[in-house]
């Protein structure tokens, strides 16, 4: 194996299988149950994301009783409604808004609220000092962590933002000083989809790699490119799914071919 404690060829293609099928997901879940060791073993990864100054700012609260996702749908009822006016400009692109199914905090069998709490370890968290914001950050990186997993694993993970942190925290209990930042659906799913949800709707299209690197400073296009023909080439492995079923992206090829600077 070269590069010392490098993967091999088969971790890599698992991980990369794992980053490119992961998806947002929002419907189809099954009535299928989420044992609590697969449940710690997905929080345990979120638990081990990288944080500004060894801060571990993140809680994880597990709800599974419907009371509490009762309310937090209504929250989420209420916030969509609220911000529907945004694109009154727009008749067409506000009935699609409307139509999308954007959560499954009923469907899905467990829901995670993933919070920051700024105090910990405080008030001096090595890092956080110049860029507060790295504590927030930090809590991302555990999402990623829980959502790579939780793919890992066969299971569906879903973000809901369009809701009311008030309304989470009552619903919740959470302390006002602590901040939510994330609230998960999760749970096994009927497939994951080819293509994430918004962009098979046609709600906005999959940026080109080019579009968005950048070499040695901003508006200067170029940077690396993994072959002459300027394609980011992955192999997602082939396989089936435990169930038999064959998962999204097995035996495929994805490739990126980035835009052209003008």
């Amino acid at each position: 194996m070269e590069g010392g404690d490098g993967f091999s060829d088969a971790e890599k293609s698992g991980l990369y299988r794992a980053v490119y099928t992961r998806r947002d997901v929002r419907s189809g879940f099954t009535d299928r149950p989420v044992g609590d060791a697969t449940l710690a073993k997905i929080l345990d990864a979120a638990h081990h994301a990288p944080s500004v100054g060894f801060s571990q700012p993140w809680d994880f609260v597990v709800v599974r009783g419907r009371a509490a996702r009762e309310k937090i749908k209504a929250s989420f009822n209420a916030e969509r409604e609220a911000s529907a006016p945004g694109l009154a400009g727009d008749p067409g692109r506000r009935s699609q808004y409307l139509s999308l199914k954007l959560e499954g905090i009923l469907d899905a069998p467990v829901n995670v609220c993933v919070t920051y709490d700024q105090s910990r370890f405080g008030p001096f968290v090595i890092g956080r000092t110049s860029i507060p914001e790295t504590g927030v950050y930090s809590v991302c990186c555990a999402v990623q962590n829980l959502w790579l997993a939780a793919r890992a694993e066969g299971l569906g993970v879903g973000w809901v933002s369009i809701l009311s942190n008030d309304a989470v925290r009552s619903a919740l209990g959470i302390p006002t000083e602590i901040l939510p930042v994330a609230y998960l659906c999760i749970g096994y799913v009927r497939e994951f989809a080819g293509k994430p949800d918004l962009e098979s709707a046609g709600w906005l299209p999959r940026l080109d790699l080019g579009q968005v690197v950048h070499s040695e400073s901003w508006g200067q296009r170029g940077g690396p490119v993994p072959d002459s023909a300027g394609r980011a080439r992955v192999d997602l492995g082939a396989g089936t799914a435990g169930d038999g079923r064959r998962p999204a992206g097995a035996g495929i090829q994805v490739y990126r071919q980035p835009r052209r600077a003008h």
